[in-house]
């Protein structure tokens, strides 16, 4: 697929109004929670629901176009590979990259929460058989093995389900490849596919700054600004542990590209605005493989690298997952020993794959294996309140994993455009 890149023009004009509607987001949500303080909170719910909707509307019509989306660019990255050896080659790098960072992020959590310790000042009760409010299934080989394959890929698709959308389109990019001209005119269908929608998402990137609005707003009018003192603590720390996880990444940039991670960043810092703004790294997706060209990286590795990564390479999710659950045996004074800890991380190393575009699914992997090692799941109940700030540091730290995993593919492919 030849490589797409928009022009410059209003592109810092965006950033400055996404930046200017956060802003304003917080200002009118701080209003409308001084406003609505000690109503019910059906009223609550029924005054803010317009400004959810803003967000919502956008998040669905980013959703509508990420099935396609990857579907059309992962075959043509996969079949434009030339070989299935070209495959094998360039997907092996990919998942022992992803590999190696979803251990460091797990490993990262885990070292931050048992040195801060910020659920020792808890002190709660164990619960009376009582479970939290997040649905939860114990850890089967069965369920994650369906959960991989799909029954449907028109299901798959409907359902967004990414994880399942990339297995077929990657056997289906494989097929493609071997039957020789035969799959030519599919490769160009598809490849007139993915500059379409490529094209739809410049359109719906317009609405980007009245969704963060609507976002922000809706958050900070149901919370308040007071959910940031009360947790303050807490949010800090696992904030500290995600800039520590993003120099990381940037230093592993740094070692692969040099002084073009400046450039790189500047490139991917509106991907970067939308997914923390949304809390939603699936928001930035289309603009952030847009960026990834931009930056003189090969199309058929972005397509290829990029969908693999939003379904196995989530660093901000996977800190996220080791740093709460410890925090929550933490507040129960459940003491867990070093080798339970490394059982935790391998057991959410293997849960986390294919959350992406699941609602509230760090959650519930958590959940999961909370139950797992008979932590109490009520502990959850903690979290709700604040989850929605800490998916927006998660989701940030999500797209520069990603922006570097492929950016460091394309570099050692040969494929990044000095």
């Amino acid at each position: 697929m030849a490589a797409i890149t928009p022009p410059e023009t209003g592109k810092n004009r965006i950033t400055m109004y996404i930046l200017m509607a956060m802003v304003l987001g917080i200002g009118i949500g701080f209003v409308m929670n001084e406003w609505l303080a000690g109503k019910p909170d059906t009223l609550k719910d029924q005054y803010l629901q317009p400004f959810s909707l803003l967000a919502d509307v956008f998040l669905r019509m980013v959703k509508m176009i990420i099935a396609p989306l990857v579907f059309s660019t992962l075959v043509v990255g996969v079949a434009r590979q030339g070989s299935v050896q070209t495959v094998g080659r360039v997907g092996g790098k990919t998942l022992l990259w992803f590999i190696f960072f979803a251990f460091v992020s797990l490993m990262l959590g885990m070292l931050l929460v048992n040195f801060f310790a910020p659920g020792t000042a808890m002190h709660l009760p164990l619960p009376d058989g009582k479970e939290g409010s997040i649905a939860h299934a114990a850890l089967t080989l069965k369920d994650f093995v369906s959960h991989i394959f799909p029954v449907s890929v028109i299901d798959a698709m409907a359902k967004n389900e990414i994880l399942q959308v990339v297995v077929f389109s990657l056997f289906f990019g494989v097929a493609t490849a071997a039957v020789g001209e035969k799959g030519a005119i599919i490769v160009t269908l598809l490849d007139s596919l993915a500059h379409i929608v490529l094209k739809m998402t410049s359109y719906i990137m317009n609405f980007a700054p009245l969704a963060v609005l609507g976002a922000m707003a809706a958050v900070i009018g149901r919370q308040g600004l007071g959910i940031l003192g009360t947790y303050s603590l807490f949010i800090g720390e696992f904030y500290l542990g995600l800039l520590l996880l993003l120099c990381i990444l940037v230093g592993a940039l740094w070692l692969v590209v040099g002084q073009r991670t400046g450039k790189l960043l500047t490139h991917i810092k509106d991907p970067i605005l939308v997914a923390f703004s949304t809390s939603s790294s699936e928001a930035a997706f289309p603009r952030l493989m847009l960026e990834l060209e931009r930056f003189g990286c090969d199309n058929k590795i972005v397509s290829f690298v990029l969908p693999l990564g939003y379904s196995f390479n989530l660093d901000g999710s996977m800190m996220y997952m080791s740093f709460a659950s410890i925090f929550i045996a933490q507040c129960y004074g459940i003491h867990l020993d070093v080798g339970t800890q490394i059982s935790m991380l391998l057991v959410l190393m293997i849960t986390s794959k294919g959350i992406a575009g699941v609602p509230r699914a760090s959650l519930v992997v958590i959940a999961g294996t909370l139950a797992t090692f008979n932590i109490p799941e009520a502990g959850l109940a903690l979290l709700l309140g604040i989850d929605p700030l800490l998916d927006m540091g998660r989701s940030a730290t999500n797209v520069v994993g990603n922006s570097v995993a492929t950016v460091a593919m394309c570099k050692w492919e040969g494929a990044l455009d000095d």
